[in-house]
């Protein structure tokens, strides 16, 4: 699991795409580890038509979470579609234009079809927080990937970022430190805790 830089993964995703018509790259951090930042960075940063999906679009909804008594643990592994998300994954191989859902924080619910994929798409940067949880059915997504990278963040990092996050959103420092560490953090020890290798390791 090699410590690169993001130059060096650049370069490392232009090579595995040498020859191939469409590549997907999966990205796996805890909450907090910069994911979605460093997607759109690397999106930007390459010489190929390359596209960012996002994970959060299979959240379960929340009328479905409540009778499940997991409403409060909203963002952990239980609390997704996991086998969804892995037969989008394997649609995605295939280079045609593919819809998939979304996730609008503001209105805390999924939009179906909410984002697109176009036909041209070389990369596909797919970045979520389970992407290399090796636990069922999450497991379903080992060897989807052409390379996998992990986001490697200090865990007193990760904290301060989470509470920070809960600030913005309004809430008291007591309230927003309750917030991260009751649910944000324990998903985060899962993430840190349960994952496979990746073929690459950024420090975000």
């Amino acid at each position: 699991m090699p410590l690169v830089t993001q130059a060096q993964l650049l370069s490392e995703i232009e090579r595995c795409a040498e020859g191939k018509s469409r590549i997907l790259i999966g990205i796996a951090g805890p909450p907090g580890s910069g994911k979605s930042t460093i997607a759109e960075a690397l999106a930007q940063g390459l010489r190929l038509p390359a596209a960012v999906v996002p994970m959060d679009g299979f959240h379960l909804d929340n009328a479905e979470l409540i009778p499940l008594g997991l409403l409060e643990r909203k963002g952990a592994p239980e609390t997704f579609d996991a086998a969804a998300f892995a037969a989008l994954v394997r649609r995605l191989r295939s280079d045609t234009t593919i819809t998939y859902p979304t996730f609008d924080r503001e209105a805390d619910k999924t939009v179906p079809d909410g984002a697109a994929v176009s036909a041209d798409t070389r990369v596909l940067l797919i970045e979520g927080n389970y992407l290399l949880l090796n636990r069922a059915p999450w497991s379903e997504l080992d060897g989807l990937f052409d390379l996998t990278v992990r986001l490697d963040v200090p865990r007193a990092t990760l904290h301060a970022r989470l509470v920070e996050r809960w600030r913005n959103h309004g809430l008291s420092p007591a309230d927003a430190t309750a917030r991260a560490e009751g649910n944000d953090m324990r998903n985060a020890d899962v993430v840190l805790n349960e994952g496979r290798a990746a073929d690459f390791t950024v420090q975000s």
